[in-house]
């Protein structure tokens, strides 16, 4: 529905998250090449600019000759005999009936972070946590740790001691459940932010719209009990290429709007952008109060007003990113579901069709008072022991629901599996996976379940001097070869 290809890649997410890089391979390893490239490099680049990236992604665009249908979003499906025959979409910007536009294919691919798509061709879905005994898992629901913890000691009232001043904001006045029991909120979102100290090249951080420094208050708190020296106390701030930044959350109160995004999976488009706007107005309020508040110590002041918007990014959205970081939304219950033991190398499946190698990584959902201290909840950090494949079945429909749909962003995972795969390179090589598969099914004039298993090699092949991608589909019963194909992987060298 937005304006521009790239996801949170392209939208400041430039500090990529990968675990072990063995596991980045086709389009995906191509596209960090492709970012090398744009600054004079030969090899692979995992550290980029925001809009750097958006010219890599538009440049498959332009060789491929696609035409993209900017600024859309889906209204409803028509389905037939468990197949999607057409889907409508609706302009975001201005949704009125004559200006829908009908869209009529043989196969669907749904690549969005919110799988409307899916939901609307009546795939079965779910979203939020599991409990830990449902699928045998150990790091599922509900999960106090210490990751992104407050430390002891933090009162949690509006005065100190007082609980009938009532709860600082962002805190819940739930009682905090069992640990590693099921519900449903979801991991917290935020925003990739790309900052810079060029002074030529910045615009000051000025007061946002709908801003209360009260929301702020339990980061005084935390500054008083930690007394940082710099930003970087309570804010990741990783270098970007020419005096940028990809600034993420850190610590128990940062950029992570914990709560803020439970009606998110579910909810209308208007629904997700007044909480698009919220975390909107969150983050630039966090930045503003951390630079302008007098209760902050002149130090970390001082250092924040050096960072300033950059004049050369998101030109079209006033220098601010069009992408919230999506960390979790929707997941499919599809033909194979991905778990905590698939992660751990316990079971491993014999159709992969990317690589997955992230830690099990949960943000946290909650912030609750626990023994009268404020503490957060869900943040989980639990390491996999090497690169493990993920599964075609998670990306394709039950049989039950449909037929001609592939799922590669919301696929069949559950919350902690999820949190090692949601991974972009995982997300562009699952996308192109699926995308092979789709052409291999209207090939054969079959499903997308009766391809039964898709086996994908990627080689190097030194007289081509390219990657050469190979995808193979075998019947699980005889093993005998049904398809084949062979795919060049061009590079822009």
């Amino acid at each position: 529905s937005g304006r521009h290809l790239g996801g949170v890649t392209s939208g400041g997410l430039g500090f990529t998250d990968y675990g072990d890089k063995s596991a980045i391979i086709g389009l995906a390893k191509d596209f960090y090449h492709r970012i090398g490239v744009k600054y004079g490099k030969t090899t692979e680049t995992y550290t980029f600019e925001p809009h750097v990236a958006e010219v890599v992604y538009n440049s498959y665009i332009t060789e491929a000759n696609v035409s993209v249908l900017f600024d859309y979003r889906i209204i409803s499906a028509k389905i037939v005999d468990k197949k999607v025959e057409s889907i409508v979409v609706e302009k975001s910007s201005d949704s009125k009936i004559s200006t829908n536009v009908v869209i009529t294919a043989k196969m669907f691919i749904d690549c969005s972070y919110e799988g409307d798509l899916m939901s609307r061709a009546n795939i079965s879905y779910t979203f939020g946590r599991e409990s830990n005994s449902l699928y045998n898992e150990t790091h599922n629901g509900v999960q106090m740790l210490s990751g992104h913890q407050f430390p002891d000691g933090i009162d949690p009232y509006v005065i100190p001691g007082n609980k009938s001043s009532g709860l600082l904001w962002g805190i819940s006045d739930e009682t905090l459940a069992r640990q590693g029991s099921g519900d449903k909120k979801i991991q917290s979102f935020n925003y990739r932010i790309c900052l810079t100290n060029n002074k030529t090249n910045r615009i000051d951080i000025t007061k946002p719209d709908n801003y209360n420094p009260q929301h702020f208050q339990l980061l005084i708190r935390l500054i008083e009990k930690l007394k940082p020296k710099s930003i970087r106390g309570f804010v990741i701030q990783s270098p970007m290429p020419n005096q940028k930044t990809d600034i993420n959350n850190y610590g128990p109160f940062s950029t992570d709007a914990i709560a803020m995004n439970y009606e998110y999976p579910d909810g209308s488009y208007e629904t997700r952008k007044k909480i698009v706007k919220q975390h909107e107005d969150y983050t630039k309020g966090f930045l503003y109060f951390v630079g302008h508040d007098p209760q902050v110590p002149q130090h970390l002041r001082d250092e924040m007003l050096t960072w300033g918007y950059p004049k050369d990014e998101y030109k079209d959205n006033n220098h601010w990113t069009h992408q919230l970081y999506i960390r979790e939304s929707r997941r499919m219950s599809g033909q194979y579901l991905m778990t905590e033991r698939n992660a751990m190398g316990k079971d491993v499946v014999s159709d992969g069709i990317a690589m997955a190698s992230y830690t099990m990584d949960s943000h946290n959902a909650q912030r609750v008072v626990v023994n009268g201290m404020v503490k957060n909840e869900g943040n989980v950090e639990s390491p996999v022991p090497h690169p493990y494949p993920v599964s075609y079945g998670s990306v394709v429909p039950k049989s039950s629901d449909c037929h001609n749909v592939l799922v590669p962003v919301c696929l069949s995972a559950t919350h902690i599996a999820y949190g090692s795969i949601r991974m972009e390179y995982t997300f562009m090589e699952l996308g192109e996976a699926s995308a092979v598969a789709a052409v291999m099914a209207l090939e054969a004039n079959t499903s997308v379940q009766e391809l039964k298993k898709l086996v994908v090699s990627f080689g190097y092949n030194e007289v081509l001097d390219e990657t050469v991608l190979d995808i193979q589909v075998v019947d699980e019963f005889d093993h005998k070869l049904k398809a084949q194909h062979s795919f060049i992987v061009g590079t822009d060298r």
